[in-house]
C-alpha cells in the first residue's frame, strides 16, 4: 500500500546523454550507484516520497528522459505536464553546459503559458581533475535564468538528495504563495487524500545547510 501523501510532483530531468541523469534517479531513489548505465530510450519512470515540513509528504514522480535527439519527439509530450525540471550537465563535458540554454528554451516553449520550476544540477563534482566547468561559470548561468545552482555526484553520493529537495521546496513555496496550483487536466501536480490548505505567509521552509564536498 502507497503511504499517503498530501502532494504529487511531477519532475522530468533534463540534458545531454551521459551527462548522468538515470545514476542520479537510481542513487536518489534506490541509494545504488553502478559504473555501467544503459542509455535511456524514451523515457523511464522512478518515484520517491519526501516529507517537506511536519504533516507534509510529498510524492515525487520522476521522468528520466533520453538526451538523443532521435528520441525528443516522445520526450516532448512529457514536458507540459511536469512542474519542475532539473537541467543537469556534466562538470567534465563543456558541450553539455553550453547546451543548457538550448534544453531551458525549448522546454519552457512547449509548456506555455504556464512555466517551470528549474533547478541546474552541475553533475560528476567527484571528477574534479577532469572539470571542463567552473562553479562561477555555473553560478553565472543559473544567476542569468534565475535558478538555484547545484553540484552533485550519484557515484560519491553528493548533494543528490539535496537537490531533488531544494527543488521541491521551492514548487512547495510557490504554491503556499498560489503562484503554481492544481488544474484539471494537468499532471505537474496533483493533491493527495490528506491535503492540508495552504495559505500564503506560512512560515518559510528551512533551507538545508550548504552542500558537503566529495572525498572520493
Amino acid at each position: 500500500m502507497d503511504i499517503l501523501w498530501q502532494y504529487q510532483f511531477r519532475i522530468i530531468l533534463l540534458g545531454d546523454s551521459t551527462v548522468g541523469k538515470s545514476s542520479l534517479l537510481k542513487r536518489f531513489t534506490d541509494g545504488i550507484y553502478s559504473d555501467v548505465a544503459d542509455p535511456t530510450v524514451g523515457v523511464d519512470f522512478y518515484t520517491r516520497s519526501l516529507d517537506i515540513e511536519q504533516g507534509i509528504k510529498i510524492k515525487l514522480q520522476l521522468w528520466d528522459t533520453a538526451g538523443q535527439e532521435r528520441f525528443r519527439s516522445i520526450t516532448t509530450s512529457y514536458y507540459r505536464n511536469s512542474v519542475g525540471g532539473l537541467l543537469v550537465f556534466d562538470l567534465t563535458n563543456r558541450k553539455t553546459f553550453d547546451h543548457v540554454r538550448e534544453w531551458h528554451k525549448e522546454v519552457s516553449e512547449h509548456i506555455l503559458p504556464h512555466h517551470m520550476v528549474y533547478i541546474l544540477i552541475g553533475h560528476k563534482s567527484d571528477l574534479n581533475k577532469d572539470r571542463k566547468v567552473t562553479r562561477d561559470e555555473a553560478e553565472q548561468l543559473a544567476a542569468e535564468m534565475g535558478i538555484r545552482y547545484v553540484e552533485t555526484s550519484a557515484k560519491c553520493n553528493s548533494n543528490v538528495d539535496r537537490a531533488f529537495q531544494l527543488l521541491s521546496r521551492d514548487i512547495y513555496e510557490l504554491m503556499k504563495m498560489g503562484e503554481i496550483t492544481t488544474r484539471d487536466g494537468w499532471d505537474g501536480v496533483k493533491s493527495g487524500l490528506t491535503t492540508g490548505v495552504l495559505y500564503p505567509g506560512e512560515e518559510d521552509i528551512e533551507v538545508e545547510p550548504r552542500e558537503k564536498s566529495c572525498n572520493c
